[in-house]
């Protein structure tokens, strides 16, 4: 088993229009039956700091979501140490990366990604990447892809 082959993706916010001074919409991801997640959010063009990046949990699906601690952009401490800072004006075609282990978590994530109020705005585009499944997905549409190569 080649672990990259068994993950799952979830799209949280397709690429789509620049936003300012607003919210993107997201989707919600149900983790069921994994117990890793890494969400991955790709800025593009951008004109000005982001005031809100965090993932959020919930028991419920589409209520009471709540802020995780550790996964907060500008409060919470990253991977080096320090404590980290929000994606700002010139983190044009950058990743922000969030890595959770699912095991003892709420069952619904969700994104908050807010784009701060520039001239233009802010490009965001964010998946999640679900692995350590309890059952591997076997075919493009199990692993959440309209298809799959492979050699």
């Amino acid at each position: 088993m080649v672990p990259a082959q068994t993950v799952k993706y979830v799209s949280m916010t397709p690429p789509a229009a620049i936003v300012d001074d607003a919210s993107y919409t997201t989707a919600e991801v149900d983790t069921a039956g994994f117990d890793y997640a890494k969400v991955v959010v790709y800025l593009g063009a951008t004109d000005i700091a982001m005031t809100a990046l965090a993932v959020t949990e919930s028991d419920v699906t589409a209520s009471g979501h709540a802020n995780v601690t550790g996964l907060i952009w500008g409060t919470s401490t990253d991977i080096d140490g320090v404590t980290s800072v929000l994606p700002s004006a010139t983190d044009d075609n950058k990743f922000f990366v969030f890595e959770i282990d699912l095991r003892g978590r709420k069952r619904f994530l969700d994104l908050t990604a807010t784009a701060g109020d520039g001239s233009a705005g802010t490009f965001l585009t964010a998946f999640c990447e679900l692995s350590r499944a309890d059952e591997t997905p076997v075919t493009g549409a199990d692993a959440g892809a309209a298809a799959i190569l492979r050699v």
